[in-house]
């Protein structure tokens, strides 16, 4: 059997595991339950991939993020490796035949979005599969208290049951030790391993800077070099990319109500290197795996310490010096104040945002649940005059209440099915030579092609077929057009997935205390959040350190508040003392190079006391250099 290391060696190319994930991988194929904290760039995904090659079986890997999920997919099939994905907007008769696969052995690793445990067919095939380990990313989405809680998430603990003896892996990057207690009993672990790297960043310089004018030379001071500027809206994300590229910086944008070609191209600029910096909504970042960022700002204020920590990680992956640093003003700290109200808004209005979902997607009382809508946010809010930043948090809350999952925006690839039977495609050929062409074409690629709707690449079949690509959609409209096949485009966009039984918006259950508590939690987050961005007096590394419930004896010496706190003025007594010791000991000296010796903020006063000791005859100067008088 081959070992850990041989694996990563074969697939990955490196000689040696980073901190800690060793250990995780070893306490893993023990056959124990283990709680992995991993700062980001910590490398999670090798903890569970290493281990589901070395050990016989299936791995299922639980995550939130489907972009993220199709990316580690692709990956590890350029590596060789059997792996694949389920998640929404796939029809039936595809996630059966993956499941299948499943089934019969042909995957090493399984990812699936959380909501696809509860349907019936994973659950009819699951328990058929011979499941090494579960892992579970982003765990901290599976507590309650946690900053980015998804009811979807305590789905996991039914598969437990099935597979009582499977061990489970839990991988955060960013958990309270409250969060922590949460993850180990939602997912029922058994005397969990806990590994814990320190949530220190010994490599980045974190840094706070007040300005009302942002978008001023202040900006452009920071992005130096390959940077990240993180904002809240898509808006400002191109505004931030115009105002820099018309200023001599190089920079991209990225936010989700791009279309994916446009994110995709604006990723590979950056990762590539032919523009410096990305101007971001905080959808960018997860997965991305470029180890030379050397700044991201913030450049408006983060609503809690979570994000920051998480984001802000994203700089100096190498272990190189590099630098966070969060922008903000009194309107960021007003915005921070007033969020809590937004991201919890009346009873009524949740129950007005209940009745348009259900009107939106024509949803009738007591339908059937679990299933996929897709879900247009700027059209929803149009079409029922609600503020879509209002809208978009009572979406959320209630999504918290396991009404619904709101997936991230989804590459859905064209499927192709032929509803001719094979005598009228044969009769093409007589009357539509062009078109028999392409359809004998997608049957030697696409052999499930008559039997349920199949993905296609229309740019591989135009490399098969040798011809131009806008000859295959030519000829697939017209086949549409004359009922030969069933043609859905290629889409990208978020989706909705309906978990219960549709009610009247009067009857919905809403748990009131619950949301409260929650309120109460998110109003503690927020203050703490303004606490570092207002804190002068503390190292910013200890604040984020005790946040997250890690012992902090001493200052990181590398932030901005050590910065300043090391370059205090020193007593005026230990200053002359020191001052006297060095004229002596470099005596003659010019007067440049003896300011040059001390700190900036003790420099005028190194000044006044050689012009006194001059005057009363202690040095004197001979308009070079200095001289202790003998």
């Amino acid at each position: 059997m081959s070992t850990p290391e041989d694996i990563l060696k074969q697939y990955w190319g490196y000689d040696e595991f980073r901190p800690l994930q060793r250990d995780i991988i070893g306490s893993i194929l023990a056959g124990n339950d283990t709680l992995a904290l991993l700062p980001t760039g910590g490398g999670k995904s090798v903890c569970y991939q290493v281990p589901a090659l070395v050990a016989p079986g299936l791995c299922l890997v639980i995550s939130p993020l489907i972009a993220l999920m199709q990316d580690q997919v692709a990956r590890l099939q350029q590596l060789g490796i059997a792996a694949d994905c389920l998640h929404s907007g796939m029809h039936y008769n595809e996630v059966k035949q993956m499941l299948s696969k499943a089934v019969a052995g042909d995957y090493k690793l399984l990812y699936l979005s959380p909501e696809r445990l509860q349907t019936r067919l994973f659950t009819d095939y699951v328990k058929e599969m011979d499941v090494s380990m579960i892992a579970v990313d982003e765990a901290h989405c599976i507590s309650q208290w946690g900053h980015d809680f998804r009811p979807s998430y305590l789905l996991i603990s039914d598969v437990r049951y099935i597979f009582p003896q499977v061990p489970v892996l839990a991988l955060t990057a960013t958990a309270t030790p409250e969060v922590q207690q949460d993850i180990a009993a939602s997912l029922r672990m058994k005397q969990p391993a806990v590994f814990k790297m320190s949530f220190a960043r010994t490599n980045i310089h974190y840094a706070v800077n007040y300005s009302e004018n942002k978008s001023g030379d202040t900006l452009l001071e920071l992005v130096t070099g390959c940077s990240i500027v993180y904002c809240r809206s898509r808006k400002q994300t191109e505004n931030i990319g115009a105002y820099l590229n018309s200023n001599h910086s190089s920079a991209a944008v990225y936010h989700a109500g791009l279309s994916r070609e446009l994110r995709d191209e604006a990723q590979r600029q950056w990762m590539d290197g032919e523009v410096n910096v990305m101007a971001a909504t905080t959808a960018f970042g997860m997965g991305i795996d470029k180890p030379d960022v050397r700044q991201v700002v913030h450049y408006d204020a983060p609503e809690h310490p979570e994000a920051y920590y998480q984001e802000a990680g994203r700089a100096g992956r190498d272990g190189l010096p590099s630098v966070a640093t969060a922008l903000y003003n009194n309107a960021d700290i007003k915005r921070l104040y007033d969020s809590t109200a937004l991201h919890y808004p009346p009873e009524a209005y949740l129950r007005q945002v209940y009745q348009a979902v259900a009107d939106y997607l024509q949803v009738p009382i007591a339908a059937q649940p679990d299933k996929y809508f897709a879900f247009d946010l700027e059209e929803f809010c149009s079409r029922f005059k609600l503020r879509p930043t209002e809208a978009i948090h009572a979406l959320k809350l209630l999504e918290r209440e396991g009404l619904w999952t709101l997936t991230d925006a989804v590459y859905r690839p064209a499927t192709v099915q032929f509803l001719a039977d094979r005598h009228t495609l044969d009769s093409l050929q007589n009357f539509h030579p062009k078109l028999a062409y392409v359809s004998v074409g997608l049957l030697r690629m696409y052999s499930s092609i008559f039997h349920f709707p199949t993905r296609i690449s229309e740019t591989a079949v135009a490399r098969q077929l040798r011809i131009p690509r806008d000859e295959v959609l030519q000829a697939l409209s017209r086949m549409v057009a004359m009922g030969v096949l069933e043609y859905n485009k290629p889409g990208d966009g978020p989706q909705l997935f309906f978990h219960h039984y549709r009610v009247d918006s009067s009857h919905l259950l809403i748990n009131l205390r619950r949301i409260q508590l929650l309120r109460k939690r998110h109003e503690e987050r927020t203050a703490a959040m303004i606490a570092y961005l207002q804190n002068t007096a503390v190292c910013r590394e200890r604040l984020l350190l005790r946040y997250f419930g890690e012992a902090a004896d001493t200052d990181c010496g590398h932030c901005d508040v050590c910065a300043t706190h090391q370059h205090q003025h020193m007593p005026l007594a230990t200053l002359k003392k020191e001052l006297i010791t060095y004229i002596k000991q470099n005596t003659p000296i010019a007067p440049d190079a003896l300011l040059g010796a001390f700190p900036v903020a003790d420099r005028d006063t190194v000044l006044q006391l050689t012009r006194k000791w001059t005057d009363e005859g202690h040095l004197y100067y001979d308009g070079t250099m200095l001289h202790v008088r003998q």
